[in-house]
């Protein structure tokens, strides 16, 4: 009969990540993001190039990974494109964002890609697997007193490169300066749900309620594509500080009650 003790235990979240408790001492942390009609091919939708595609993709997933206080392990990427040209491109745009989220050094990296059809549509699928501590692990840890602040602007398909030009949208490294602020109890990066449910997600793990501050500038229920927009959760004393640690757009999105 197998001992149900060694079987690891899910803790449970509203985020985008699977999180399973391994021991005392360790958590494993899983997440994924995917990409459809959005490359170099024939029938994609939003044109760009493979190493943009691969590069983004990536991005959420690690995104994902880090904002719960993990360290990424291990990425797989699921390609559904030929080996060459797509496919490669792809990779090359994968390596690139571990790069520039400085985590080359500690990620192991598998692909698999279509070899047996013609793929007239790209299709991108990426899982990140890392490890956390309980004391490392931050999500339910939003304070009654916190607000909630929106790191980047929302943005999505054809919107998302001209953002990155102009530095409106958050990315990896943000989400690095982000962990480092022991004034910030939670981080969470936005995606197709937008703001306001990525807001009331973390509140809910906390048992707590968001308020919505009125008068935004931007839609909070607009699709923030690739991760364009990262939430923290701290104090309302602390946004100066805030803004001088990150050179994106910060914004006062409201209040936990």
């Amino acid at each position: 009969m197998r001992d149900v003790s060694s079987i690891p235990r899910t803790i449970k979240t509203g985020r985008d990540v699977l999180l399973f408790r391994l021991n005392k001492e360790h958590i494993m942390v899983v997440s994924c993001d995917s990409a459809g009609g959005i490359g170099p091919k024939p029938l994609d939708r939003v044109k760009v190039d493979g190493y943009t595609v691969g590069k983004f993709t990536a991005r959420v997933a690690l995104m994902e990974t880090l904002s719960v206080g993990a360290n990424p392990l291990c990425l797989m990427n699921t390609l559904a494109v030929e080996p060459r040209p797509t496919g490669i491109q792809i990779i090359k745009g994968i390596r690139g964002e571990i790069r520039y989220a400085r985590l080359n050094s500690q990620i192991a990296m598998r692909e698999s890609t279509e070899k047996n059809v013609l793929v007239r549509q790209t299709g991108v699928g990426v899982t990140v697997i890392g490890t956390a501590t309980p004391r490392s692990l931050k999500i339910k840890r939003c304070r009654s007193s916190d607000n909630v602040f929106a790191v980047g602007l929302p943005h999505v398909g054809n919107e998302v490169l001209l953002g990155e030009k102009l530095g409106r949208i958050a990315d990896t490294r943000d989400v690095r300066k982000l962990l480092n602020l022991d004034f910030v109890h939670e981080i969470i990066p936005v995606g197709s749900q937008g703001i306001l449910r990525e807001a009331q997600t973390i509140a809910e793990d906390s048992n707590l309620r968001f308020i919505l501050r009125r008068g935004l500038a931007f839609d909070v229920r607009k699709s923030a594509g690739p991760a364009t927009v990262v939430l923290c959760a701290c104090h309302h004393s602390y946004l100066k500080q805030l803004s001088r640690f990150i050179e994106k757009p910060v914004n006062l999105i409201g209040k936990f009650g």
